[in-house]
Parts: structure tokens; C-alpha cells; sequence
């Protein structure tokens, strides 16, 4: 085994990682760096012939591992999280050229630290379900086998370890496949796990649009553990039915925070801020329709705005302690853009920003940045309410009269990942939190995330959870043993 003298690598080649060996293909392609525009490191275009022998190693180790004791298999996801840590600066680095100012880069690399080494805390014990004199009848969880994580580009390490952890934890063998604007880290994550797995454990696969539909048709695939838009994830639960994966969906979220208004704006003003702005908006769970009580409504606005503009905006090459990114990508740019575009058209009021900064074409800056701007009492049919923006545009509502009305109000959409509750009285928050429809409601917070609770969204926003005991069950069987007492 590798010692911790050992987990250092190279971030200068970037190759597949199948059976613990470094693989090129034929063909490469280039992610962008949203902040410069310019071209990263060539990674690999997998094939079919590369999925199938990734398919095929995962599934050879996948009996050994399976059986290999819980406090082994704990100890190398754990020495996984000190490889991580030892090439902090080098993964940060890559991290923010895929996307982010450093500081936030090196927030993402230390909090998918943290989300291994939490996940690494959670056992699955078997649990008696029946008892009497003549028979004892327990419930237990065995791995499903051959487990695919198809992960988004937002936050491409913490969220493929997310899937990765409680995977190997629960026995099963794991393969990366990592979003094509963001495949540079999750390879080197991958030439990292080869150092401490055995073979075929963990693997990590980069390719076109073309490399998910691979693996979810492929029948040795136990499954698929998907986070994105819900339009893919619909097509990915299509492509699974007809081999019977299991299949977690974590998908959109268009998350209402409704602030009552007994609130104190000094404290409440600032995380709002932030949750809705965290990562340029780019967060299933940013808040994207904000509900303020019209009692307070203008000093919230007001106090908001100054906020929103003391935020510092920056990509891979900031130093001035930026946190807030361009947005990733140019198909996500230009989805955005259309909602500025929207703005004049739609007569929406901005009480601050409503400008696009850059495009490929030029600007103030290179780069896919925008203005953060928020949208002062816009339409309730309005696009900006009733599409997720993913991107640093928010709408602010008023709300009067009824708990019931802002409630149903908040309901009105068909996704249901994240949403929270602001106010001074928390019993007042709490009755109107459980009426909310979404997988996680926060209290006086929000993005409030951690290993041990488990994620996951109502309607529209997913099926099953990632994360937390539910989430490490999700990458088991459950099997029902019955045993009689005496023969």
C-alpha cells in the first residue's frame, strides 16, 4: 500500500484511469477555462471499447472488495482524503482553472475532504425486525456491485465524492465519469485512487455527451447515481429501465426562502446574500426566489443590494480574495444571457445589475461574467420565477396577509429540492417549514449540507438521496434473513 510519501502525482498529463492504469485514446478533446477562455490540457474522448473494459475490471474486483472488511475499506477512503490533502495547492489550482476564484476552489477541495472523511463515520448494521421463541428475522444491506457516478460540472469534486464515498464504503466498486467542461480533476482524482485501491476499485472515465448513455445501457452497470438537469435525468432513468438499475437522481431545484417580517436584517441579509449568489448562482440549492414580507420589504431590498455589490467577482487567476465565479461554461451562458435578454423585453426592474459584462466576443473582461443582479417584485408568471436561472439573477418577491398564501405561493412549482424559512420565531418558522414541498427545509439557513444528512428532492427534483445513512443504503440490496431459533 502507498504510503502518504507516495500520494503526491503529476498535474501536467491527464489520462483515464481503468484497472489502476494510466490509458490514452486516440482521440483528445479541450475543456475551457471560463475566466480566460483559454484551452485546458487535452483529456481522453473514451470509447465503448473503454467503458466496457472499465465495466469489466469494476466488476472483477467488485467480489473481493466487496468481502474486504468495513474498517479496511474505511481506511483507504480516508487515506483517499489525506491524498487529497496532500496535493491541496496543485488540486485548487486545477480547480479554479476549471471555474472558480482560488478561495473558492479551496473551499470545494476542503470540504470534499471533509465529505469523505464524514461519510467514513456511518456504518450499515443489521437491524432486527422481528423476534419471538421460535424465529429471529433481520434486515441487512449488500452491495449492488458495479456503480456509476455521472456528476455535474459545478462542483466537480465534492459532488463525485459524494457518490464515491458511500459507495466503496457500502462494498461496491465505483467509476467516475465527470462532466465534459470539467473532466481535469476528477482524473487526477482518479490517477490518485490508483495509488491506494486495488485495481478496478476506482476508476474515472472523460468523454463527450455521448460517454453517460454508455453506461447506462450497459448491463453489468448496477448503477447510476446521477446529478443534473432534470431533462437528463429523465433520459437517464429511461436508459436504465430496460436493465433494471438502481437509480439516484438528484436534479433541479428552483428553492424558495420566505423571511418573515420580525427578522433581523444585519444577521438574516448577509446569508441570504450569499446563498443566493454561492458560486455565481450555480447551486441546485442557491435560493431562487426569494419571498420578503412587504412590512419589510424595502430595507431588505436595499440592505440586500449593498451586499450583493460588496461581493468580490474573480476567476483562476484572482488574488485579491474573490469567491464569486463567471458562470462555467458557454452553453450556461447562454441560457443566461436570454434571461437578461428578458429584462428590457419583459420590463423587469433590476435594483442593481441587469448587465452582461463579457461575451466571447469581448468586453470589460474575457470570461462569462455577468453582473449579479436582482429583480425588484417581477411577475409571479414571470420566467426568472418560474425557471431556474443558474446563474447570478434573482428575483426578490413581495408577500402580505396569510402564512398559507406565501406557502402555496412557494409550492407553486414543479421542483421541490431545498427551501427555508427566516424568522424570529421559530416555532411560527417550523409550522410553516413542514408545509413546504422539498426535500430539505432550513430554518434561519440555508445550504446548510453535511455527509451525515441525507440530500435529495420532492417531485421534479430527483428521486432517492446521496449522503447520510438513507444515501449509503441507496448503494445496497436490502435482504430480508429469516432464521429459526432452534432446528
Amino acid at each position: 500500500m502507498a504510503s502518504t510519501t507516495d500520494l503526491k502525482i503529476d498535474f501536467t498529463t491527464f489520462y483515464n484511469v481503468i484497472n489502476n492504469e494510466l490509458k490514452s485514446t486516440p482521440t483528445t478533446r479541450t475543456a475551457t477555462n471560463p475566466s480566460t477562455l483559454e484551452p485546458l490540457p487535452p483529456v481522453p474522448v473514451s470509447t465503448q471499447a473503454d467503458v466496457d473494459a472499465a465495466v469489466a475490471a469494476a466488476a472483477a474486483a467488485f467480489p473481493a472488495w466487496s468481502k474486504t472488511p468495513v474498517e479496511e475499506r474505511v481506511a483507504l477512503i480516508n487515506k483517499f482524503a489525506d491524498g487529497i490533502q496532500e496535493n491541496f495547492n496543485e488540486f485548487t489550482g486545477l480547480l479554479a482553472a476549471e471555474g472558480k476564484p482560488p478561495q473558492a476552489a479551496g473551499f470545494e477541495v476542503q470540504f470534499t475532504i471533509m465529505h469523505l472523511k464524514g461519510t467514513t463515520t456511518l456504518r450499515l448494521e443489521e437491524e432486527v425486525v422481528e423476534e419471538n421463541d421460535e424465529k429471529i428475522v433481520k434486515v441487512r444491506y449488500t452491495p449492488l456491485g458495479v456503480g456509476v457516478g455521472i456528476i455535474p460540472w459545478n462542483f466537480p469534486m465534492l459532488l463525485g465524492a459524494g457518490k464515491l464515498g458511500p459507495a466503496l464504503l457500502a462494498g461496491n466498486t465505483f467509476i467516475w465519469k465527470p462532466s465534459p467542461y470539467t473532466p481535469n480533476t476528477a482524473l487526477k482524482l482518479g490517477e490518485l485512487a490508483a495509488k491506494i485501491f486495488p485495481p478496478g476499485v476506482v476508476q474515472v472515465l472523460s468523454g463527450e455527451e455521448d460517454l453517460g448513455p454508455m453506461f447506462t445501457s450497459h448491463p453489468d452497470v448496477r448503477k447510476i447515481s446521477f446529478t443534473g438537469s432534470t431533462a437528463t435525468g429523465k433520459k437517464v432513468m429511461a436508459a436504465c429501465a430496460s436493465t433494471l438499475k438502481r437509480v439516484t437522481l438528484e436534479l433541479g431545484g428552483n428553492d424558495a426562502a420566505i423571511v418573515c417580517d420580525d427578522v433581523d436584517l444585519d444577521k438574516v441579509v448577509p446569508k441570504v446574500a450569499l446563498t443566493a449568489f454561492n458560486n455565481g448562482g450555480q447551486v441546485c440549492v442557491d435560493i431562487k426566489r426569494l419571498f420578503v414580507h412587504e412590512n419589510i420589504y424595502d430595507a431588505f431590498l436595499a440592505k440586500l443590494v449593498e451586499t450583493v455589490k460588496s461581493f468580490k467577482w474573480g476567476g483562476s487567476d484572482d488574488t485579491e480574495g474573490a469567491f464569486f465565479p463567471p458562470v462555467q461554461n458557454s452553453m450556461q451562458f447562454e441560457k443566461v444571457k436570454s434571461l437578461f435578454a428578458a429584462i428590457e423585453k419583459e420590463e423587469w426592474k433590476p435594483a442593481t445589475g441587469g448587465v452582461v459584462e463579457a461575451s466571447e466576443a469581448g468586453g470589460s473582461k474575457k470570461g462569462y461574467y455577468f453582473q449579479p443582479t436582482i429583480i425588484d417584485n417581477p411577475p409571479e408568471q414571470s420566467r426568472i420565477v418560474q425557471e431556474e436561472p443558474f446563474g447570478p439573477i434573482l428575483p426578490i418577491l413581495k408577500w402580505s396577509g396569510s402564512e398559507e398564501e406565501v406557502i402555496r405561493r412557494a409550492n407553486n412549482t414543479d421542483m421541490g429540492l431545498g427551501a427555508s424559512v427566516w424568522s424570529n420565531d421559530l416555532e411560527r418558522a417550523e409550522r410553516m417549514a413542514r408545509q413546504l414541498e422539498a426535500g430539505t427545509v432550513w430554518i434561519n439557513n440555508h445550504q446548510d449540507l453535511s455527509p451525515l444528512v441525507p440530500f435529495g428532492g420532492h417531485k421534479f427534483s430527483g428521486m432517492g438521496h446521496d449522503w447520510g445513512l438513507v444515501g449509503l443504503k441507496g448503494w445496497c440490496n436490502l435482504q430480508t434473513l429469516s432464521r429459526p431459533k432452534a432446528v
